[in-house]
């Protein structure tokens, strides 16, 4: 329909076109796909080939340790914040440029 009207919230529209979603959903995806390169960061800083045996570690480890295993998902988490994030902020201040 022609006069179909959008759901977001008029005040929080350009949050919304930075973000590229809602807050919490993009919250979401960065902390997974941080979690992810992380995993794989660390895979391949001491075996390219062991990305594999790193991955069944890892859900190895959740399932074994329990709430450990929150501590050493964690560090995950962090190191591939280190690069998800900055990469993520970049793209959206120099992407945001290129529509205009």
């Amino acid at each position: 329909m022609p006069n179909d009207v959008r759901d977001l919230p008029a005040g929080n529209d350009g949050l919304y076109r930075f973000l590229g979603g809602s807050p919490l959903s993009v919250a979401f995806r960065l902390i997974l796909l941080s979690i992810l390169v992380g995993v794989v960061l660390a895979a391949i800083g001491f075996d390219p080939w062991n990305i594999l045996h790193s991955i069944q570690t890892l859900f190895r480890r959740l399932w074994d340790l329990g709430f450990d295993a929150v501590n050493w998902l964690w560090r995950y988490f962090l190191l591939g914040a280190v690069l998800v994030i900055p990469i993520w902020l970049l793209s959206r201040l120099f992407g945001s440029s290129r529509g205009r």
